[in-house]
């Protein structure tokens, strides 16, 4: 039960996560590359809770890292539109990205930890679907 609960959690953030960059990417100037960006951000700043809502689902153990690797690599495309937001230093931005990137970057750390225990799981064969998901709150 505890694990699920960590799972809806997570599922949770995520979901947060895409609300913030939404609000953030309807702030973003309405120019040409104001759009491009907005565009960009709310691809790649959405994808992790749906392919998470996926994982969760996960026909094998294999197809199960699969979808965390795309939550990665979607949270990590994130990451780098989010700094080049901050870079352009843009005036009028209602809300800076420092809440977002730095909730990016805790999100990235846990799919990289939850990634290593489903691999270390599966080459021992220990592997359980309803308790591969790994969530640690940051205890500092």
């Amino acid at each position: 039960m505890q694990e699920e609960n960590k799972s809806h959690d997570l599922e949770n953030r995520l979901i947060d996560f895409a609300v913030q960059i939404i609000k953030l990417a309807e702030t973003l100037p309405k120019t040409r590359a104001g759009n491009h960006i907005a565009g960009q951000l709310i691809r790649c700043g959405t994808s992790p809770a749906a392919n998470y809502g996926e994982a969760q689902s996960a026909e094998s153990r294999t197809d199960f890292i699969h979808k965390m690797r795309i939550c990665l690599k979607e949270l990590r495309e994130t990451r780098v539109w989010l700094c080049l937001v901050e870079k352009m230093n843009i005036p009028k931005l209602q809300s800076k990205p420092d809440a977002l990137l730095d909730e990016n970057n805790q999100l990235i750390s846990i799919f990289v930890t939850s990634i290593k225990t489903a691999n270390s799981k599966k080459a021992t064969g220990r592997f359980d679907l309803g308790v591969a998901i790994l969530y640690e709150r940051d205890s500092t």
